[in-house]
């Protein structure tokens, strides 16, 4: 039980993937959690988003989920894009040092609800209170307070609000914009159980294909001999009609064949780009589809979700621990609004890519695609999607920069990013005589600030940040085969300073450094937060930015 000097619990709105992960992520950290959802229980309908990110799964796996979530789901290392009935390019991804994760993994979200639903129900810090649509919230010195449909109003000391797209009500409340576009096309998504030999490990995207005449198709795995197509279709497609006419079925087997199929489920969507104009409001944190929508060619939506997640949790949890000023949450906005606008940027391309806006724009794509087949340059045009992938938190304020080791911009195509200040630290096996329970690098840095140190670098002293979880290690005693020192690049006298979210916050070599990256990390020093950079502004990448990931 709480002691009765521990803050109210952290209110959680919206019992989604994203606002289940940020409720095991806080519950983690030691806070009480209440989860609101209007829904009277969990709707266990349809795939929704499958498409799951080794990064992603790493954040699971804090909480125990993220090695289940991998065995049940498919795993797909290998993306195939064609034009018409040509293969254009396939790559797999790369992975800097040895994660026990897949790069992908096809599962449906449903399942990953029930899989997280687990880990809340053995956790006794949260509470999931179904049916408590919320509808005002209020807010001072003190905390929160949220009123809701049924009558019912719930105190708190901060909220995170993960309401999913259709959160309208919440984001007027709070004051927020959320301006963009919606696309005009729109796509069919059907889940079919059927076998597919060959197709099981691989994604799969047609441009132009002869079945689907003028727009795109694009084929994923799932578990249980399960395929996910989305077709893009007319602004005008009536599905009913489709089905009514036999024009589904047609549709269906233009793509499998003559198999034996069932459809397990169908919907048809029109896609978003949007984005609130604040993800910190007051004591509000607003995270996932309720701050961001994005199309869904790339997988950035649900992923990126999850990383606002982790984001917030332990900023929240770093603040009503005492360990950081409450400063520190105006980093949650910097940061993720950055990685957001990334989002809206990849994605936008990719829509203007799939769907033309001018007969400039056709005439372009088309020309890159006939040259593709040939000529690598062109190839490097070809967007379908770029996949998800962590933000790099190069222009944060908790980050150090170091001028030998700039952000080299955005990787490229199935590549991660160099680690330099700012980027996510790559995974790798360690070593702790007094911790056999940890036995990755990711683990060790999730449970606080962790202090890298080179086998030629002076120890630092333990910065002077109360009782803060603080941990030094020498690189040699975690890893004495050297892979970590090799997948870091690191140099003998380098000092490296991770977050508790396991991203680089500084690359030093003085001792007497460390404590000043240390309070730079925690806020505890320096100007305020400056505005986020848009993405023209970043660093240039490694390579024509407009590389897709596929």
């Amino acid at each position: 039980m709480p002691s009765p000097e521990s803050p109210p619990p952290v209110l959680v709105i919206g019992a989604g993937p994203v606002g289940q992960t940020t409720a095991l992520l806080l519950a983690r950290w030691g806070l009480r959690v209440v989860v609101l959802d209007g829904r009277p229980a969990r709707d266990l309908i349809g795939s929704k988003a499958i498409c799951q990110q080794r990064d992603v799964l790493d954040v699971w796996d804090s909480v125990g989920a993220g090695a289940e979530v991998a065995r049940r789901g498919v795993t797909w290392t290998t993306a195939r894009t064609f034009h018409r009935d040509r293969e254009v390019f396939s790559f797999q991804f790369a992975d800097r040092g040895k994660s026990p994760f897949p790069p992908f993994v096809n599962i449906s979200q449903c399942e990953t609800e029930e899989l997280l639903d687990e880990r809340i129900a053995a956790q006794p810090l949260i509470e999931v209170r179904w049916g408590h649509q919320v509808t005002g919230i209020d807010q001072d010195d003190a905390g929160v307070t949220v009123r809701c449909a049924n009558g019912a109003t719930v105190s708190g000391s901060y909220a995170v609000a993960c309401a999913g797209p259709r959160a309208d009500v919440l984001r007027s409340a709070l004051g927020l914009t959320f301006e963009g576009q919606t696309f005009g096309d729109q796509f069919l998504i059907c889940d079919i159980r059927t076998e597919l030999p060959g197709w099981e490990t691989e994604r799969r995207f047609y441009f132009d294909p002869e079945w689907n005449p003028g727009r795109q198709v694009l084929i994923h795995p799932c578990p249980g001999s399960t395929f996910r197509i989305d077709w893009q279709v007319p602004p005008d497609f009536d599905l009913a009609a489709e089905e009514a006419s036999g024009g589904l079925d047609r549709r269906i087997r233009q793509v499998i064949g003559d198999r034996d199929h069932e459809i397990v489920w169908k919907s048809v969507y029109r896609f978003h780009s949007r984005v609130v104009d604040r993800m910190r409001v007051g004591r509000v944190l607003v995270a996932g589809d309720a701050a961001h929508l994005v199309s869904p060619f790339g997988a950035r939506g649900l992923n990126s979700g999850v990383l606002d997640a982790e984001n917030a949790a332990w900023k929240l949890a770093f603040v009503l621990r005492g360990w950081a000023p409450e400063s520190l949450l105006d980093s949650y906005h910097h940061e993720r609004h950055a990685a957001a606008l990334e989002n809206i940027a990849v994605t936008g391309a990719t829509m203007r890519f799939l769907v033309p806006g001018t007969e400039e724009e056709a005439r372009h794509r088309l020309d890159v695609l006939h040259r593709a087949a040939t000529d690598p340059g062109a190839r490097a045009q070809v967007d379908s999607g770029r996949l998800a992938e962590p933000f790099w938190y190069v222009d944060s304020p908790l980050t150090t920069p170091d001028p030998a080791r700039p952000f080299p911009g955005r990787p490229a195509r199935g590549d991660v990013p160099v680690p330099a200040p700012g980027v996510l630290v790559p995974d790798c096996p360690v070593t702790l005589a007094a911790r056999p329970d940890v036995v990755r690098l990711r683990q060790l840095a999730r449970e606080g600030v962790t202090v890298l140190v080179g086998d030629d670098a002076v120890p630092p002293s333990r910065p002077d940040v109360g009782d803060a979880p603080v941990s030094v290690h020498r690189m040699g005693d975690l890893d004495p085969s050297g892979l970590l020192r090799e997948a870091l690049d690191a140099r003998p006298d380098e000092i490296w300073v991770l977050r508790p979210d396991a991203h680089v916050a500084a690359v030093l070599t003085r001792p007497a450094d460390v404590a000043p990256a240390v309070a730079r990390l925690l806020s505890r020093e320096g100007p305020p937060c400056p505005p986020p950079l848009a993405p023209s502004r970043r660093a240039p990448a490694r390579g024509p930015v407009s590389v897709a990931e596929i």
